[in-house]
């Protein structure tokens, strides 16, 4: 029989991928100029030189080599590579047998789930949050449990959360910068979280992990971010080089379970095991080779930056509030009427594509994705003041 919770999955997709495949159908139609997608977190600054010059250079090499098997945890060579990183940019005692190559963080964030949950524990989430987390928790048998952030500056709610942990807590997942408001989790929060899960292990009596999900820690505008795995011994962090490298399409990240947990082997192994259930293995061998070599490549923060920059002014001369992103490539914008999903799609008529906060758990707000060309984002300003107008009708 078919599995009728898979059914609904695949019938209700990812609304971010909803959107986007909407925009590829809505280009066909009216042309490419037209359209205003801003809903998908897809670089288009190309990957750094040095990328495609290591992917000609390793093409030279036996295809037996260059496209077998690797080991299920991923190149040895690689994993070291990834440690010494870690070691070299945060000083932290990390070692390639507690870093285990992932087909991006997508399958690192579920691989880390599965490994430290049992069906019925609870994990918590900072909302606004990534949708798919909650689909990954449930997954696992497992209830994900919302606590909003605060909302006037947008970091964790250090009280709320502090209600919100019970004996049956696994896990925190935290992920800064944020997907999708932009905010970046001081150091005050950070080290205010660490106490407290420290607090919480005690009078509960088993470890409280914390899962941090990393994928945009290299594209912040001045910001600093903390080093989690730095501040809490139970840490996992998982990330990926889909944003930092521009290679959301290649699927190669990592999990690094922190070399400061008590029981670090252990964890290791339930990682490498729920890697094996979940046929996440010998992640893509080409691409574990390319970050190997390319793994101190800069990220193209200016690129960013300006787009950024153009697309807040934009949107101050129109009026709109928005959250000031400290880091990542989104803006968080408050929609002109209560209801998220109404207002996006009335965006759609003007061919403007902005994801409702509603699949974040927030109310009221829409993300707009500036990872896209100056062009663009210049071109959607009428569009932007159309929907405006439209509202004053």
């Amino acid at each position: 029989m078919i599995n009728n919770r898979m059914l609904v999955l695949g019938k209700q997709p990812n609304p971010i991928r909803a959107l986007y495949a909407y925009g590829l159908q809505r280009k066909a139609q009216v042309g490419e100029q037209n359209v205003f997608d801003l809903s998908i977190g897809n670089p288009s600054i190309p990957a750094p030189p040095q990328v495609r010059q290591c992917i000609e250079s390793l093409l030279e090499e036996p295809p037996e080599v260059l496209h077998g098997y690797t080991m299920s945890p991923g190149l040895m060579s690689a994993r070291e590579a990834v440690a010494a990183n870690l070691q070299r940019r945060f000083g932290i005692p990390a070692t390639a047998a507690n870093v285990y190559m992932t087909s991006g963080a997508t399958s690192a964030l579920y691989i880390s789930v599965a490994a430290i949950t049992n069906p019925g524990d609870e994990v918590i989430v900072n909302a606004p949050y990534f949708p798919e987390y909650k689909v990954m928790i449930e997954s696992a048998g497992c209830i994900c449990v919302e606590v909003p952030m605060r909302h006037s500056d947008f970091q964790l709610d250090i009280d709320t959360l502090r209600r919100a942990i019970t004996s049956q807590t696994s896990a925190v997942v935290i992920n800064s910068p944020n997907n999708p408001v932009g905010c970046v989790y001081t150091e005050e929060t950070i080290k205010a979280l660490a106490q407290l899960l420290r607090e919480k292990q005690d009078e509960v009596g088993h470890p409280i992990y914390l899962i941090s999900d990393e994928p945009y820690r290299e594209i912040v505008y001045g910001a600093q971010v903390p080093f989690t795995a730095n501040y809490y011994d139970n840490t996992i962090v998982c990330y990926s080089w889909a944003k930092s490298l521009s290679l959301p399409g290649e699927r190669i990240g990592y999990i690094y379970v922190s070399d400061r947990m008590q029981d670090a082997a252990d964890v290791v192994y339930a990682v490498q095991g729920a890697g094996r259930s979940l046929g996440y293995i010998c992640a893509p061998a080409l691409f574990q080779r390319v970050i190997e070599q390319c793994i101190d490549s800069p990220t193209d923060v200016e690129a960013y930056a300006r787009n950024r920059a153009l697309f807040t002014a934009g949107l101050d001369e129109l009026g709109y509030t928005y959250i000031p992103p400290d880091g990542a490539f989104y803006l968080w914008v408050k929609a002109l009427e209560d209801d998220a999903q109404a207002f996006s799609d009335r965006a759609k008529e003007f061919d403007l594509l902005l994801v409702p906060s509603d699949c974040f758990g927030a109310k009221g707000w829409v993300r707009a994705s500036y990872c896209v060309s100056a062009e663009t984002i210049e071109r959607s300003l009428p569009a932007w003041k159309a929907l405006k107008e439209s509202y004053a009708r």
